[in-house]
C-alpha cells in the first residue's frame, strides 16, 4: 500500500513507480504534473537555442572571474596590495577593447574594488606588480597578444565555461 501524492489517501499501486491513486481527480493533477515538467525541460531546451554569442560571453566572463576570485583567496590587491574589502577580477588589458586576453588568466588578477571600480583598475600600480608576478617575458608575450583581434564562436565560449566550472570544482 501507498499514499497517494495528491489526497494523501492509502491505495494499492500496479508497480512501483506509480505515486498518485486513480481517481479521476488524482489523474488529472498527475497529468498536470507531468505537463509541467515537460514544458520546463522544453522550455530550457528552447532558451539555450536562443541564446547569442554575446549570452555565452556573459556567462563566460562570470564563472572566469569566479574562478580567479577563488585562485588568487586571501593575496593582497594586484594594484594596491592592500587586503581587500571587496574582490574583484580585475583585467589588465580591458576586456572590452582586448578581446584576445579576455579571458588569459594572465591578465585577469585579484583587485580591490577601488582599484578596480573608482580608480580604472590602477593601471599603473597593476602594471608593475604584474610584471613582478608574471615576469616580463610572459608580461610582453600578454601585451603582443592583447594587440591581436579575437572573435569567439558559441562552441568556443561553451568550452571555456566547461573547463572554468571544473576548475571551479576543484576548489
Amino acid at each position: 500500500m501507498k499514499k497517494c501524492k495528491h489526497c494523501k489517501q492509502p491505495f494499492q499501486p500496479y508497480n512501483s513507480l506509480q505515486k498518485y491513486c486513480s481517481s479521476s481527480e488524482c489523474v488529472k493533477v498527475w497529468i498536470d504534473v507531468e505537463k509541467e515538467k515537460k514544458w520546463k525541460k522544453e522550455k530550457e531546451k528552447k532558451k539555450t537555442e536562443l541564446m547569442t554569442v554575446q549570452d555565452y560571453i556573459k556567462i563566460a566572463q562570470q564563472v572566469v572571474n569566479k574562478y580567479i576570485r577563488l585562485r588568487d583567496k586571501g593575496q593582497l590587491c594586484i594594484s594596491c596590495q592592500k587586503k581587500p574589502l571587496k574582490e574583484n577580477a580585475g583585467h589588465f588589458f580591458n576586456a572590452n577593447n582586448h578581446w584576445s586576453v579576455r579571458f588569459d588568466e594572465r591578465n585577469i588578477h585579484l583587485q580591490c574594488e577601488h582599484c578596480n571600480t573608482y580608480l580604472s583598475g590602477n593601471l599603473i600600480e597593476y602594471r608593475e606588480h604584474l610584471i613582478n608576478k608574471i615576469g616580463i617575458t610572459d608580461f610582453e608575450d600578454l601585451s603582443k597578444t592583447a594587440k591581436q583581434t579575437r572573435k569567439y564562436t558559441k562552441e568556443e565560449l561553451k568550452e571555456i565555461i566547461e573547463i572554468y566550472r571544473n576548475k571551479i570544482k576543484l576548489f
